[in-house]
């Protein structure tokens, strides 16, 4: 991951939609079978394709696509080429991530699963990235649409996303990256406001550590022999569906409010919102140790800053970074 800072500068929206239209026969034909539950079938008009979205600079954006974490739709595609991982926490105390492509795109990703009104905060760090999702309630929609990001759904994309008819609905839908971006933007579109370099003095040893949402739970073991974090998942090792381990160099548990949203799911269940502007406590584990930090997001345009209790950077390790949004203690 490249350095970043969390300043990117006056941001750039690009005017009017952009060309491209998919004629409802087209929809019809790929989605009748597969919509989710909680609105993919959300009654707008195509959108245009994103394939030729561009920066100013002529860079493609960031990918970013919510993936399933329900224990039926274990194990997950393209987890593993991720330059960074969210978890967040949705209805009834469960997780969904979020994983996010700068430097490689895999053959394919999902499960894909529905938007929540977190993410638009969450991704407004990055310039107008692309965001692949499921569907969204109703009255989401309009604020999806409003949002500076390009909005990647069957509705819009249907070449875009297939089917796995070895699995269940809702989690069997997979997006197909090469069909939406042609390269990879690069280490300098990941404006997370994480720094890579050497790690802090001090830390504690860690072998293992585990970090709870209010049901489901996240286990981190440390490798020496591999110098990263292997990933488990309520209990069970976590793999991708090609049977390798998913793993992280750096894990960022960042403690966050996680409050009442005016969204529920169809059970009548509230959609929790998870604030990640502001500032709080965190622990960042890398190289089998854990460090004491702070967060700082000062607006939703910047990135995310650690530091440690001294007031210096906490840097993270190359490779991939897993980032926990846990309910603050």
């Amino acid at each position: 991951m490249a350095t970043v800072g969390t300043e990117r500068g006056a941001r750039r929206r690009r005017g009017g939609r952009r060309a491209g239209v998919l004629l409802a026969a087209l929809l019809a034909a790929g989605l009748a079978a597969g919509c989710t539950s909680g609105g993919s079938d959300d009654g707008r008009g195509p959108r245009e394709s994103p394939g030729a979205t561009r920066d100013g600079d002529g860079r493609p954006p960031v990918l970013a696509v919510k993936i399933d974490n329900a224990p039926a739709a274990r194990p997950p595609s393209g987890l593993d080429a991720a330059d960074v991982v969210y978890a967040e926490q949705v209805e009834g105390g469960l997780s969904r991530l979020m994983a996010v492509y700068a430097t490689r795109l895999p053959e394919s990703v999902g499960p894909v699963r529905s938007a929540r009104e977190s993410d638009l905060e969450l991704l407004r760090q990055f310039d107008e990235p692309l965001l692949a999702f499921s569907g969204a309630q109703s009255k989401l929609l309009p604020l999806i649409d409003e949002a500076p990001l390009t909005p990647v759904d069957p509705q819009s994309e249907a070449d875009a996303f297939t089917r796995d008819s070895g699995r269940a609905a809702p989690h069997n839908l997979y997006l197909r990256p090469d069909r939406v971006l042609d390269d990879p933007p690069g280490e300098a579109a990941l404006t997370t406001g994480f720094r890579e370099g050497p790690a802090p003095s001090g830390g504690t040893p860690e072998e293992e550590v585990t970090v709870r949402f209010p049901a489901a739970r996240f286990t981190f073991t440390w490798s020496d022999a591999d110098r990263n974090w292997k990933v488990s998942m309520d209990g069970s090792p976590a793999n991708t569906r090609d049977g390798d381990r998913l793993t992280a160099a750096t894990v960022v548990v960042q403690d966050v409010t996680v409050r009442s949203s005016g969204f529920r799911d169809f059970l009548g269940n509230n959609t929790p919102y998870t604030e990640t502007v502001g500032s709080g406590k965190a622990t960042v584990l890398r190289d089998g140790r854990a460090y004491p930090a702070s967060w700082s997001r000062p607006s939703a345009e910047d990135g995310t800053s650690l530091t440690s209790p001294d007031g210096d950077p906490v840097n993270v390790a190359a490779g991939p970074v897993w980032v926990l949004l846990t309910s603050a203690r």
